[in-house]
């Protein structure tokens, strides 16, 4: 979490103090920066991650290994240093596997956001300040989802077959949605909704705040009813992506880590394919497979106790998400016709 609040804190308070139009060249540099923040964190759980759990005897990580799922074969003759080393490669494989997983499903997320953002007529130069402070958002969201989800999983085993299910239904959607489904109506919305009914709106207001005070009686603005869009959003991208790495892993730090580092890097990874989204019009598709495969993979275990293993299943991911992107180039949408 220091790591975390750090980064944060040179991004908002030293590198985006004043709002304006982030450059491709910009996006790319951060981009660049949070994916080796990543794998940086990744080494260190190959060489420290026993330090997660306080594991330090064999009894301890044999019950970590139950616990958590990660499929270790223990073996009390080799001795207690190099069955951890067995365990960090598993934690650290794990991690990736993860973080793949989430960036993948990140993408989707960007289109998303783009729709809404042109939606409401935002301006550009807010986009930073708006997605801040809805990264903030989700990583309260995403820990309390991803402890609440791990406890349940802990206590009833079908879990993983509901998230299952879930998973692959969110696949076959994603499969067969249309265009016209995706389309952002303002007015309509239910956060609007909800916001024009609870809340003064000040409609109109193209500035930087958030909160504005009119004839003594305090407004939300545009801007703010983007921002709970947006977390909205996340909320139902989150249904989708927490339950896909708790197919890899039944650790919820795991989850955690893979899970955040891939959201920290969101913003960056936003303004970099904003410019270049048509690029990747076959993506969808691939993601739907994606959820589908990950979603068979967990039932799979809970009803037929068939595992498909990490590494394998880290292969797959990033098959379909280089398949996908190869067809997104080899076979573009065509541009409508006004």
């Amino acid at each position: 979490m220091l790591i975390i609040s750090f980064m944060l804190a040179l991004d908002l308070g030293v590198f985006h103090k004043d709002d304006h139009v982030v450059t491709f060249k910009e996006s790319m540099m951060w981009t660049c920066i949070w994916v080796a923040v990543a794998a940086i964190f990744g080494g260190l759980i190959y060489f420290f991650g026993e330090y997660i759990h306080g594991v330090d005897s064999l009894e301890e990580l044999m019950t970590i290994n139950a616990k958590h799922g990660h499929g270790l074969k223990i073996d009390p003759l080799i001795g207690l240093e190099e069955n951890l080393q067995h365990y960090r490669s598993a934690l650290t494989l794990e991690y990736f596997t993860g973080y793949v997983i989430e960036e993948a499903l990140s993408i989707d997320n960007i289109f998303v956001m783009i729709m809404i953002f042109m939606s409401f007529g935002i301006e550009q130069k807010y986009y930073h300040r708006v997605l801040f402070w809805g990264i903030i958002g989700a990583i309260v969201l995403r820990f309390t989802f991803i402890f609440l989800s791990a406890a349940l999983i802990q206590r009833f085993a079908w879990v993983l077959a509901v998230f299952g299910g879930i998973l692959v239904i969110s696949g076959g959607k994603m499969l067969f949605a249309k265009d016209e489904d995706e389309k952002i109506d303002p007015d309509n919305h239910p956060v609007v909704r909800f916001a024009s009914k609870h809340f003064r709106l000040l409609k109109g207001w193209t500035g930087h705040d958030f909160f504005v005070k009119k004839d003594g009686k305090r407004y939300i603005t545009t801007l703010f009813l983007v921002l709970l869009v947006i977390e909205f959003s996340d909320i139902l991208f989150a249904v989708d992506s927490i339950p896909a790495i708790f197919s890899v892993t039944q650790d919820p730090y795991i989850v955690f880590f893979s899970n955040i580092f891939a959201i920290m890097g969101l913003r960056s990874l936003f303004f970099m394919l904003s410019n270049v989204m048509n690029m990747f019009c076959r993506l969808k598709t691939g993601l739907g497979f994606l959820l589908a495969f990950i979603g068979v993979k967990m039932l799979l275990h809970t009803f037929c106790e068939i595992e498909i293993s990490t590494p394998v299943s880290l292969l797959v991911i990033l098959g379909i998400i280089a398949l996908s992107i190869l067809a997104s180039i080899l076979f573009p949408k065509k541009k409508e016709i006004a």
